[in-house]
């Protein structure tokens, strides 16, 4: 008896956690953003008391490539957390987009193959023209660009993993619409740094990490640390690729995004 009744005790604990993450992800609205017959699907949350006479910050969130899909929730999986804890909100209000990469593509059309030793070795080519999924992400920033309340000398890029990838790239193919961005677990091509060098950079990564090996951030952070020197890296000993999970947690990541201004 005894144990039915744990049972069920455990069951309604599951149930009413479930119930409240939902309750707070569905703060999150439920959005979708068409051109040219193309869809992009996006969640999106506004700040407490959104006032839209008054500007906001805007941050744009790229998941990895766990979170693709077409539910537009998954993307939320990571990251969502962080920008629904209430003192955050009210010291850091922003608008926050989470758009959601469909399946079978990336933001980027990096390759990976492994190498003799069992490493990964990982090649980002670049394309005069973005994949689709990032070039309809684009245009979504720059329609929400367009908004009054959105303050464009404050645009942010975070992204984890496929999406920090994504970030770099986003950073190398668009540089003027970014203030600031956070790379998680990602990395990229040191050698293509020219055009965004000059922007504030928080790199995370785990020296462990056997998906993303940590050197193709940290050669990219070496090279962009040259050209602003509020460019930052923080490594995670023993830390495999969910650098993630400290890294969201890391106390001044929000107050260092947001302290990054463009100059006009």
């Amino acid at each position: 008896m005894q144990k039915s009744l744990l049972v069920i005790a455990l069951i309604l604990l599951a149930s009413t956690a479930w119930s409240v993450k939902a309750q707070q992800v569905s703060q999150y609205g439920k959005r979708e953003f068409i051109h040219e017959n193309e869809t992009l699907l996006y969640r999106i949350l506004y700040p407490d008391n959104y006032d839209e006479n008054k500007k906001y910050p805007l941050l744009l969130f790229l998941h990895g490539a766990g979170e693709r899909g077409s539910d537009n929730e998954r993307q939320l999986n990571l990251g969502g957390d962080l920008f629904l804890n209430e003192k955050l909100r009210q010291k850091y209000p922003a608008i926050v987009i989470f758009p959601q990469c469909p399946v079978d593509t990336m933001w980027t059309a990096r390759t990976k193959h492994m190498d003799a030793q069992q490493n990964w070795v990982f090649n980002f080519p670049v394309s005069e023209v973005p994949p689709r999924p990032a070039e309809m992400v684009n245009l979504l920033v720059e329609e929400y660009m367009e908004i009054p309340s959105v303050d464009k000398s404050r645009i942010y890029i975070m992204g984890i993993s496929m999406g920090g990838i994504g970030t770099l790239e986003f950073l190398h193919r668009w540089p003027d619409k970014y203030a600031g961005a956070a790379v998680i677990c990602g990395g990229h091509d040191y050698r293509i740094t020219d055009n965004y060098k000059h922007l504030p950079i928080w790199f995370f990564h785990g020296e462990a990490d056997d998906v993303v090996p940590h050197h193709y951030s940290y050669e990219v952070y070496k090279t962009v640390r040259k050209g602003d020197r509020r460019t930052r890296y923080t490594s995670y000993p023993n830390t495999n690729h969910n650098s993630w999970d400290k890294a969201l947690a890391e106390p001044k990541l929000l107050k260092w995004m947001f302290k990054n201004q463009k100059e006009n």
